[in-house]
């Protein structure tokens, strides 16, 4: 009778086509898409920006080049009451967005699926201490979280990439357990263990491969939620004032009452960003759900 463990394919075949992206579905496409621009924005950030985010900027007919509309002075979308290039700060504001984005979602995806494959591998006490300490993150109010964490830490952008790697690994560590325990009772899972391969080379060989789709479907839903929970706190004023990002310039254009002068040139360039970043997550996701439940889709 023929090794099952041996005869599947080896794992980096296996590794290669979990992170196969869903580039048959259109809204995926999309998403990638959208966040191919942002990407590329974010490097090449100083190439594209004409002016420093924080500078006051002059101009030769006005003394301060404050509320200017866009257009005017070569300006493209204006600029902020205190003279800022609003252009400029929707451009640097992506490496922030990014950065927190990208960052959270890894910390959120790699606790969480540690957490799933030894909880649903190992069983009993184990999976018992760590399900606990997810239900107690589960307890836990996220934003009211967030907001406390940043008034006790110095302001930083690093406080959101901290409270979810705290809180929200507990919604991937709980769907990858589930499918840890269908794993583990496959038979080629058997025909390793018989065979003496140890727990841990038929985690990281067997079980690791077939969840890293759904890692990667929880770590493109932990993007989008960063860079709306930093664009919270920093409308609530908790975020790094150091920092230009879309939610300090949210909250900057809510302080200098852009609404009441009808500047909208000024806050829904940076409320359609933080939109289609979000948005470009979710249809991401719907594109990985039809690769692991294709039954969805009949």
């Amino acid at each position: 009778m023929p090794d099952v463990a041996l005869s599947r394919p080896g794992l980096p075949a296996r590794m290669f086509r979990s992170l196969h992206l869903p580039l048959n579905d259109r809204f995926a496409l999309f998403g990638l898409a959208v966040y191919a621009v942002f990407v590329l924005t974010a490097i090449f950030a100083d190439q594209i920006a004409p002016y420093d985010p924080t500078e006051i900027l002059y101009t030769p007919e006005y003394d301060l080049a404050a509320d200017l509309r866009p257009g005017e002075d070569g300006f493209i979308l204006g600029t902020t009451s205190l003279g800022r290039d609003i252009f400029s700060q929707i451009v640097h504001g992506t490496r922030s967005a990014l950065l927190i984005g990208i960052t959270a979602a890894f910390m959120v995806a790699l606790i969480g699926s540690i957490v799933g494959l030894v909880s649903g591998y190992f069983g009993g006490w184990i999976d018992a201490i760590l399900m606990r300490l997810a239900d107690i993150a589960f307890g836990i109010p996220f934003l009211p979280f967030v907001v406390v964490l940043a008034a006790f830490l110095e302001p930083s952008i690093w406080n959101v990439v901290i409270a979810m790697a705290l809180v929200l690994w507990r919604d991937t560590a709980r769907v990858i357990r589930s499918q840890v325990l269908t794993l583990r009772a496959r038979s080629y899972v058997d025909a390793a263990r018989v065979s003496g391969s140890s727990d841990l080379k038929i985690i990281m060989r067997h079980i690791a491969p077939n969840i890293l789709p759904l890692s990667f479907l929880y770590g493109s839903i932990a993007i989008g939620w960063a860079i709306l929970t930093e664009a919270s706190i920093s409308f609530l004023g908790f975020g790094d004032p150091q920092s230009i990002s879309w939610g300090y310039m949210l909250q900057d254009a809510f302080a200098s009452q852009a609404l009441a002068k009808q500047a909208y040139y000024w806050f829904v360039p940076p409320g359609i960003c933080i939109i289609l970043v979000v948005s470009a997550g979710f249809f991401i996701t719907r594109g990985y759900e039809n690769l692991l439940f294709p039954k969805l889709g009949r």
